[in-house]
Formats: structure tokens, C-alpha cells, sequence
């Protein structure tokens, strides 16, 4: 137990940001991958279902902003608890969060269940559309266990400095969702065609392997931890504690699961334009999935060292992060920006698809010049217990400027002014995260070890 609590606390920042966010960002490699695979064989079925998919998607990100959120704030609060030496509240901490994800999944089967429907057909009017997003969001959220179940576990791991694990978990549930997607969507080796469901049938179900093997990990190795359930009750305190850091987490995701939707309703006039905005949303996941797994490794980093009193560590730590999290975005800017043709033939793009998506990912990946920045510096906002600044930033950027902002352009009558919206808001998010990242400075940075 001590040797895994002075990993955090005593190896070198760069050797250590390394080694708790390699294995995340591999495997985050990977599930974008496999998000992009999913919709390689989609579009093979037709333009219809990439679009049923895409227009999905927003419906899919709340869900997921819900895991990831929860376990952000177990995430955070059990790694400062554990760097405070509070062992007996670390166990309560992990307990309580798998509960409330249990509760979580509850609710997003039973409210996905029943609005799929209306919910797809807000955004189109095209059948052949309509019923192939109804089928695949309602299985995506009636069978949503795994990925609640999967991101907790994981992020029980990762608070302990067990990243590793969490690379083989996700990666497992990846690669099984690859194998799944041709037999289910195709109908290979004798198992029914079922195109769109087909694909979502295959991610929960590596979604369902994942939470198997991350529960597994927790209680085969993950030592520092001990999950209990005899006489559990629910701790309304503990609760409100992991949501104070969690909520905000949830918001920022959730605001983008709106900002995304009400895009695809901007976009409706296009038609073609909405399977561009899915596509472009698949692309850009294999450049922020990798600054998401850094954010993972960073985040129990600055947690810990701030409960443990060590501010040269924790300032380290951020601007490591930042370096690192710019030239991943600068990596991913000069592929969009190259070789934007060749990534949208991937999916099967028809010339219309190619004549709207080209100019749309070269004007869009412009963002990613700040994006990375602001990505960091709102986790660090997390880890430090004020995730409330990424709340703010996250309102602003996508609700009071990119949406508005896509509108106005949206009169022009020319969709690819539309896309201008994207790079407009990032300078916006720059600056606010900047002024929010001195006020933390002065209050909290400053005064740790004090």
C-alpha cells in the first residue's frame, strides 16, 4: 500500500503523468477506433444509418456524460482521500459511487426506453432514418449497464494508480465490439442482418465484458480499496461530496450532448451536412480521446498531491499535462487539415458527402489550436475541487457562443460558413479558462501546503 501511495507522491512528474496516462490514452486510442470502425461498417449499409447514427449520438453522450461525471467525482475525491491517508473513507467513498451508478443506470434505461422515439423524431422527418436511430438508441440505452459499471470500476482503478488495468478493460471491451459489428450488422457465420441494431447490440456488449473484467481487476488487485455491501446504507453527505466535484463534470458533458443536438437542428435544412457532423465527430474522438486518457492519468495526480500538501508537484503536473495535451491537438490539426478527403472516404463518402465535409473538417480542426489547452486546464479546475469553473466555460462556449453563433451563420444561407462557429467559440473558451485558471491560482495553488 505505501509503495503504490508514494508513486504519486515521490516519481518524477514527467516519468509519472507518463506511466498513469499511457495505458488510458492507448486505450482510449482504441475505443476511437472502434467508434470509428462502427461507423465504417454502418455506412456500408447506407447514408441513412450513418445519419440515424449520428443523430443519435447526442442521446448517447448524456448517457455517458452521467458515468463519466459520477466517476469523475469518485475519481477525485477518493484520490485526495487516500493522499490524506483516510482509508476508512476511501472504502465508503468507493462504495457509495458504485451505488449511485447502479442508480444512474436505472434511469437512463428507463427514460431511453421511452424516449427514443420522440427523440429521433424531433431532429428528422425521414423514415428510413427514423427507424434505424430508433432501434440502435434504444438498445444503446436500455442495455446500458456496462458502460455505467465499466466507468466506475475503472475509475476505482485509476485513483489508485492503477491505469493499466483500466487499458486492458477498455481495450477487451473495444476489441470484441470490433469482432461484433460485421457478424451483427452483416449477418456473417449464420447470425441475423441487423444493420443499425447490430451495431448497437455489439457495443454493449463490450461495454458488459469491460465492467466485467474492471470489477474483477478491483477485487483481485486493487488492495488499497476494500469494497463492502454488508449493512450499506446510503451516505447522503458522501454523495453530495463526490456530485460538488462529479456535477459539473456531468454539465460540461451534457451541455455538449445539447450543443449537439441543436447543431443537427440547424443543420436539418443541409441534410447531408448532418451525416458530415456526425462523421466529423467520429474523426475528432482519435485526436481528444488521447488528451481525455492524459486528463484520466493527470487528474488522481493533482488530487492526490493536493491533499498531501505538495503545490510544486501539482503545478508540475498541469503544465506537463498542457505540453503534452498542444501537440497532440497540433498532430491531429495537420491530419484534418491534410488529408480531409481521404478520412471522410472511409465512410463510404458520396461526392455530395465529400463537396460539404471538406470544407467543414478544415474549418472545424482549427479549434483544436486551443482545444487542448482548455481541455487540461478544466480538469485541473476538477482535480482541485472547483468544477465549477469548467461548468462556466463549458456554458459559454457552446451554449452562449457556438450555438447562436452557427445560427447567425446559418442565414447566410451557405453551410460552410456554419462550421466557423467551432473556431469562434474555442478563443472564446481560451479566455475564460485562462482568467478562471489565475483566480485558482490565487486561491487555492498558491496556499497548498500552507
Amino acid at each position: 500500500m505505501e509503495v503504490q501511495e508514494n508513486k504519486m507522491g515521490v516519481m518524477p512528474i514527467g516519468k509519472l503523468l507518463l506511466s498513469m496516462s499511457l495505458p488510458m490514452m492507448i486505450s482510449m486510442l482504441v475505443q476511437a477506433l472502434y467508434n470509428i470502425v462502427d461507423s465504417i461498417f454502418v455506412a456500408q449499409v447506407g447514408e441513412y444509418a450513418v445519419r440515424a447514427v449520428s443523430l443519435a449520438f447526442p442521446a448517447q453522450t448524456l448517457m455517458i456524460a452521467v458515468a463519466v461525471g459520477t466517476a469523475v467525482g469518485i475519481n477525485a475525491l477518493l484520490s485526495r482521500t487516500l493522499g490524506e491517508k483516510d482509508f476508512d473513507k476511501a472504502n465508503e467513498i468507493a462504495v457509495n459511487g458504485i451505488f449511485i451508478a447502479v442508480v444512474c443506470y436505472l434511469l437512463a434505461a428507463l427514460i431511453g426506453g421511452f424516449a427514443a422515439e420522440p427523440f429521433m423524431n424531433s431532429q428528422t422527418n425521414v423514415p428510413e432514418v427514423r427507424a434505424y436511430g430508433i432501434s440502435y438508441l434504444t438498445i444503446c440505452c436500455v442495455f446500458s449497464a456496462g458502460i455505467f459499471v465499466q466507468t466506475t470500476f475503472e475509475r476505482l482503478l485509476q485513483s489508485t494508480g492503477k491505469t493499466f488495468y483500466t487499458m486492458i478493460t477498455q481495450g477487451t471491451g473495444a476489441i470484441i465490439n470490433i469482432i461484433l459489428d460485421p457478424i451483427l450488422i452483416f449477418g456473417l457465420f449464420g447470425a441475423p442482418r441487423l444493420e443499425a441494431a447490430g451495431a448497437a447490440i455489439a457495443t454493449v456488449s463490450g461495454q458488459m465484458v469491460a465492467a466485467l473484467l474492471a470489477i474483477f481487476f478491483n477485487l483481485k488487485f486493487n488492495h488499497e480499496i476494500h469494497l463492502s455491501f454488508h449493512g450499506f446504507r446510503p451516505n447522503p453527505k458522501l454523495i453530495g461530496q463526490i456530485y460538488a466535484v462529479g456535477a459539473p463534470s456531468i454539465v460540461v458533458q451534457a451541455i455538449a450532448s445539447v450543443m449537439t443536438y441543436g447543431m443537427n437542428l440547424i443543420l436539418s435544412a443541409y441534410g447531408v451536412a448532418q451525416t458530415v457532423f456526425g462523421l466529423y465527430f467520429k474523426l475528432q474522438s482519435f485526436i481528444f480521446m488521447p488528451v481525455f486518457g492524459l486528463n484520466n492519468g493527470m487528474v488522481p495526480i493533482i488530487a492526490y498531491n493536493y491533499g498531501a500538501g505538495k503545490r510544486e508537484r501539482v503545478v508540475k503536473t498541469m503544465k506537463t499535462a498542457i505540453c503534452f495535451a498542444v501537440g497532440i491537438m497540433l498532430f491531429g490539426l495537420t491530419i484534418m487539415e491534410l488529408f480531409p478527403a481521404q478520412l471522410l472516404s472511409l465512410f463510404n463518402a458520396t461526392d455530395e458527402l465529400l463537396a460539404v465535409g471538406i470544407p467543414a473538417l478544415r474549418t472545424i480542426c482549427l479549434s483544436f489550436l486551443f482545444a487542448g489547452y482548455c481541455i487540461v486546464v478544466g480538469s485541473v479546475f476538477q482535480a482541485l475541487g472547483n468544477g465549477i469553473y469548467s461548468m462556466i466555460v463549458s456554458i459559454a462556449r457552446q451554449l452562449v457562443v457556438l450555438l447562436p453563433v452557427a445560427y447567425l451563420l446559418s442565414l447566410t444561407g451557405n453551410v460552410a460558413n456554419i462550421w466557423w462557429s467551432f473556431p469562434i467559440a474555442e478563443i472564446m473558451s481560451v479566455a475564460m479558462s485562462s482568467y478562471f485558471l489565475w483566480r485558482i491560482n490565487r486561491e487555492v495553488i498558491c496556499h497548498i501546503g500552507e
